[in-house]
């Protein structure tokens, strides 16, 4: 039997086989999930103001906007025997991100903690850029929705834990809300942040440990000498990066705007859920009180609670993107999660739905549910539409350069925030999400512009896209 490389027919992989390629993707978005419901909270325990809370996001997209790009492109032209091509970026970024996590509750300006936070986004940044082309270079077309709905079950599997690891903490009398480092910080975050440098590092082991690389095709070996042959590491990144620039497939350009309303949405929600909580529920904005403690890990219930959704949902979406198309799953999705994200100012933690194990599910917990299956979406349909129509050997640039149209947006999203939309919106953080909520439906709206085309010698996968 002939050895398969990147360019084979590939064979269709196992459930358990997928499970262990991505089982990774859970460390990486263990971090991002402790990030995206504490960093603002870190802040505020710091001394910063809700004005100040877009700038000190800034790492995420920046980190994103620069990293992402060249390691998807390094890593095209990376090939080792040993270890492969794109597990040695994800092990580089887990230890990077890992660390940072480890000294983040330890910080004792705003400053040190933006400092950790670009550390952080840095590592997070390496490991998950190969992680999109690594689906892409393992998988054949047909398997691409498992592949990357699976990424998407990790997301929520890594983000749901992470996000409930302090309340877990409280719950278990193992800390007290009130329990508190010299520098305000919850001891509770602390060891949420510990346990997720370990998660990090574990799990991006595992998937090296069991997952093999399909080596490059003596044609495609040689291409990649002949590359290296034509200048440095730098220049051979930059001039694949405006390369593929130029000649940009046309789904790729009609996913702007799709991916400018959601990601300028979903940083919206991040920055300001915690404020906007504290305000709606407990009537303040003073992190040195009792509602506000109230909140923070309230914003961490909410968010574990819309990933297990995300996860929950993540698979059943693979059937219904092979019956209406990865678009339609997407354009409902977000139609749903905008919906969502407009109800929150009318939900309220006094009145109970229903009781499990003697915790009490108020209406809050309603918006999740819409959330959660806009999430699964936005971390698999929009990658679908993409893969099929990008040539095999440039998945990693073109990966990268994809995620500009999501750290773009966050950057113009903190900018304008930070120096007139916010005041704009009365500088209420619960109008916040409401514009969240109009973001994501536009995203929604968009995605039915989106054509789907073929790179050459890539076949349509049947009944999935239009």
């Amino acid at each position: 039997m002939s050895k398969i490389t990147l360019d084979s027919v590939k064979p269709k992989l196992s459930f358990w086989q997928i499970w262990n390629m991505n089982f990774g993707f859970f460390g990486v978005q263990f971090s991002f999930g402790l990030q995206q419901s504490n960093m603002s909270a870190i802040y505020k325990y710091l001394g910063a103001s809700e004005h100040e809370l877009p700038i000190l996001w800034l790492a995420g997209p920046v980190t994103g906007l620069i990293i992402q790009p060249i390691i998807g492109a390094m890593s095209d032209g990376t090939w080792s025997p040993r270890f492969g091509r794109r597990k040695p970026y994800f092990l580089v970024g887990a230890i990077m991100a890992s660390i940072a996590l480890i000294f983040m509750p330890f910080s004792q300006t705003i400053w040190m903690a933006a400092g950790l936070l670009w550390i952080l986004d840095a590592g997070n940044n390496i490991a998950l850029e190969p992680y999109r082309a690594f689906v892409s270079d393992k998988l054949d077309e047909g398997q691409h929705s498992l592949g990357f709905l699976m990424q998407s079950f990790f997301t929520g599997l890594g983000s749901t834990i992470a996000n409930f690891t302090p309340a877990i903490l409280i719950t278990l009398g193992i800390f007290a809300a009130t329990d508190t480092m010299d520098n305000g910080i919850p001891i509770s975050t602390y060891w949420a942040f510990f346990i997720g440098a370990f998660a990090s590092i574990a799990s991006i082991l595992y998937t090296v440990l069991t997952t093999s690389e399909y080596p490059p095709s003596a044609q495609e070996l040689a291409k990649m000498e002949a590359e290296k042959a034509k200048g440095s590491v730098v220049s051979r990144t930059y001039n694949g990066i405006v390369e593929a620039l130029q000649v940009m497939p046309t789904t790729m350009k009609q996913l702007i705007p799709v991916k400018f309303f959601t990601w300028y949405a979903m940083f919206c929600y991040w920055q300001y859920l915690t404020s906007a909580l504290s305000l709606s529920l407990f009537d303040t904005l003073d992190q040195e009180t009792a509602g506000f403690k109230q909140a923070q890990v309230l914003t961490g219930q909410m968010n574990g609670t819309y990933n297990i959704f995300c996860f929950l949902l993540a698979f059943a979406l693979v059937p219904l993107a092979i019956k209406i198309g990865a678009k339609g799953v997407h354009f409902f999705s977000l139609i749903f999660g905008g919906l969502s994200l407009l109800a929150i100012p009318y939900l309220n933690v006094t009145d109970v739905l229903f009781t499990i194990g003697g915790i009490q599910i108020t209406s809050i917990y309603l918006y999740t549910v819409g959330l959660g299956v806009a999430w699964a979406s936005i971390l698999a349909m929009p990658y679908q539409l993409l893969a099929g129509s990008i040539p095999r050997d440039k998945t990693g640039v073109y990966m990268g350069i994809f995620n500009l149209f999501i750290v773009i947006p966050m950057i113009i999203q903190i900018f304008s925030m930070q120096y007139f939309v916010y005041d704009l919106l009365g500088s209420n953080p619960v109008n916040v999400i409401r514009l969240a909520g109009v973001f994501l439906i536009l995203g929604g709206v968009f995605t039915l512009f989106v054509k789907e085309e073929r790179a050459v010698g890539v076949k349509k996968l049947g009944g999935a896209g239009h």
